[in-house]
Parts: structure tokens; C-alpha cells; sequence
């Protein structure tokens, strides 16, 4: 089933939510109707948390994850991190990594089942592989 949505009169839900199989990070701060429509639609199947990342409504544009872990920036507080890991499954390792802006730079998109690679300024060899399988 798809659902139309928007925040905020911006059709960029992706910047303000970030949605797995096993849970749903959503921006606080925001409409009632935004946080809602989660709630009416997934709340039954997954947890929906209300979250913000480093102080800011940006959840899904600062965070990388999926139904096995969710990457957090180094500027998520620690009071943030502590809510998001109460919050989500036992099964969903959360890690933060040493990013600022976003929870893996060059990294925008992985499946469930592929390795996430990260690219750092350090060659990848010396860091090795962070993967949630």
C-alpha cells in the first residue's frame, strides 16, 4: 500500500523520517499530522520513534540504517542516542560513527542483505568493513 505525505508543505519525507522493516525514526518538533500518519499506519507493525539528530528535524538525512542497525553522526547527543537505542528492537545495533553531518558519508543507500562500505578520508583497507548481517 503507498500513502502520499508531506512535511511541511516539502514532498522530501525522506529528510525528515527514516523508514526500515523493523522500525521508523521520525522527526519531533514537526505537525502532529506528519508523526500521525506513521503512527496510523505502522504503529502496529513496528516502532515509531520521535527523535531529532544532533538537535535538528533532519533525522533521515543525518542517519543511515536498516532493519539489522541504524548509523548515527558523532554530533548525535548523547541523550538522542540513549532515546533511539531505548526506543528501537534489541536486534538493531545502534552505532554512532565519527561523521558529523550524516551517519556514513558517501554511503546513501544499501539494502537489507548488502554490506554497507563506508568512505572515509582513510583508505577503507585500514578501517576495514562495517556491515550488519
Amino acid at each position: 500500500m503507498a500513502v502520499r505525505h508531506q512535511y511541511e508543505n516539502s514532498n522530501d519525507i525522506g529528510v525528515f523520517a527514516k523508514l526500515t522493516n523493523s522500525y521508523c525514526l521520525t522527526a519531533m518538533g514537526g505537525s502532529e499530522n506528519f508523526y500521525s500518519v506513521f503512527q496510523d499506519e505502522l504503529a502496529s507493525d513496528i516502532p515509531i520513534v520521535k527523535t531529532s539528530i544532533a538537535g535538528t528535524r533532519l533525522v533521515g538525512r543525518m542517519t543511515v540504517g536498516n532493519k539489522h542497525g541504524l548509523l548515527l553522526p558523532s554530533s548525535v547527543s548523547d541523550q538522542e542516542a540513549l532515546h533511539i537505542r531505548n526506543s528501537l528492537p534489541d536486534e538493531v545495533i545502534v552505532q554512532r560513527v565519527d561523521e558529523r553531518l550524516s551517519g556514513a558519508r558517501g554511503a546513501s543507500c544499501f539494502h537489507s542483505v548488502v554490506r554497507l562500505e563506508l568512505s572515509f578520508s582513510p583508505p577503507l583497507d585500514s578501517l576495514g568493513k562495517l556491515h550488519f548481517m
